[in-house]
């Protein structure tokens, strides 16, 4: 009875003792509904790593540091989205719940299957030692996370996408952070005549949209032919009213096929509330994050969005100091499928395109896979040259094993992860597996569970 009573006591007191403090001084408070193993990883590394005064500019998962709040945590406060009246409970649930993962600045700015978290590219930048003036890569930049986020942190990128929606996708997010915004609120006032110019300039989504009726006041004229100067001079030519031009037809036009996408799987509302909608949300994100950046007296770092192929990147050998990046894992979610509305808009020919997409070339399972492999040992040969050395990369990739499992005709559980696969080829190219971290996919939907975060160190090429 005796030794009951010892060991219940060292129960009792091991149990009502507190993790983070153990490994955190008490002068450093964590963001709410930090709960993974990866993101209390992240958080000790970059405790470990920065200074007090780099958390309080940069960290990701600090609310307070000293008693001085976050600029993460200040950024993200409030209301993160402007979800739709008719949103789901769960889908509220989820934005509440992942406010300081997703919800802030202009990363909801079209939603885009695979994406990255952004507190999550926060953290690795922080971990991966990038400071204010360094350059960070991302080859395959999809939605833009790693550029809008290395933006708010001070640091410089490229990224670089094989599609050019993805880049101009990316291009407007980068746009909205600091924007006029004028033009784009009297659009909002304006909003059935945008969305009827719109509707005949790209195209009309399905189901089929009702024609609103004209309004008086021709808003339109204020887009001054931008068609016509917006690709006949580069950016770094056009005035000042010029570029205040283009960025709000820029703006209201990915708001437009944002609200084509929503009509083609959804007829809960009529395309035009759609995109009033769309708009209203885009609206309400840019001017949060606009005000917090003067608030807070942010220095936005310039970013370079490219098209290109992570294959053959045309950049100078060792001229980065940094790499994140998210491949395809192998052939499990068809890109161009998602986007061939917008792709069409652009004159893009999807065939051609196909071809040039890593984890879509091929015509046979078993063929994309053979040429998903031989891409990637290309990437990672690119990644290489323009990596400085001792500096690192950090790739996140999971594997659909029964998918893959059945083009290997070997069951799910025996599949080699590509994590893996991508670990083994690195050592090819003179990379060094320096951490790997494991964490829960989360979402809506998904059809895998977990996906590897790499973080390689280049220690020769």
């Amino acid at each position: 009875m005796m030794e009951f009573e010892t060991n219940s006591k060292t129960v009792v007191a091991a149990l009502s003792q507190d993790l983070t403090h153990r490994l955190f001084p008490p002068e450093f408070h964590l963001i709410p509904n930090l709960n993974d193993l990866y993101e209390l990883e992240l958080a000790f590394y970059e405790k470990l790593i920065l200074s007090d005064t780099e958390l309080i500019r940069n960290a990701a998962y600090f609310a307070q540091v000293g008693g001085q709040y976050t600029r993460h945590f200040l950024m993200c406060t409030g209301e993160p989205l402007k979800l739709p009246g008719h949103s789901s409970s769960r889908l509220k649930s989820f934005f509440e719940k992942n406010i300081f993962r997703t919800g802030y600045a202009t990363h909801g700015l079209f939603p885009y299957r695979g994406k990255f978290h952004p507190q999550l590219i926060k953290g690795l930048m922080n971990v991966m030692g990038l400071k204010s003036g360094d350059t960070v890569l991302d080859p395959m930049m999809g939605s833009g996370t790693v550029l809008v986020e290395a933006s708010l942190m001070g640091i410089r990128s490229v990224g670089i996408d094989a599609s050019p929606f993805c880049r101009f996708m990316t291009r407007t997010k980068l746009d909205a952070l600091s924007m006029s915004l004028l033009r784009a609120r009297n659009a909002m006032k304006n909003h059935e005549e945008v969305f009827t110019y719109f509707q005949k300039r790209v195209g009309q989504p399905s189901p089929p949209a009702r024609h609103p009726k004209q309004t008086r006041q021709d808003f339109m004229n204020v887009m001054e032919e931008t068609a016509k100067y917006a690709t006949s001079k580069g950016p770094k030519t056009l005035t000042a009213n010029e570029k205040d031009t283009l960025n709000t037809y820029n703006f209201l036009l990915l708001s437009y096929l944002d609200s084509a996408g929503y009509a083609e799987r959804s007829s809960r509302k009529t395309p035009l509330d759609q995109f009033k909608s769309i708009l209203d949300r885009y609206l309400f994100a840019a001017e949060k994050i606009q005000r917090v950046s003067v608030d807070l007296e942010m220095e936005l770092a310039p970013a370079e969005v490219l098209e290109g192929d992570a294959r053959r990147l045309n950049l100078d050998d060792h001229s980065i100091e940094g790499i994140i990046f998210s491949p395809p894992y192998s052939f499990a979610i068809d890109y161009l499928a998602n986007d061939s509305f917008h792709l069409n808009f652009m004159g893009v020919d999807s065939g051609i395109l196909r071809d040039r997409m890593i984890g879509l070339r091929g015509r046979t399972l078993s063929e994309k896979y053979k040429f998903y492999l031989e891409d990637m040992g290309k990437v990672l040969s690119e990644c290489s040259r323009v990596l400085r050395s001792g500096r690192f990369c950090t790739i996140v990739i999971g594997t659909n094993n029964n998918q893959l499992g059945k083009v290997l005709g070997i069951p799910a559980d025996e599949v080699k992860g590509l994590h893996e696969i991508l670990i083994d080829m690195s050592t090819d190219f003179g990379f060094k597996p320096i951490k790997v971290m494991s964490r829960p996919i989360t979402g809506i939907s998904n059809t895998m569970r977990r996906e590897f975060i790499l973080i390689l160190q280049k220690i020769r090429y």
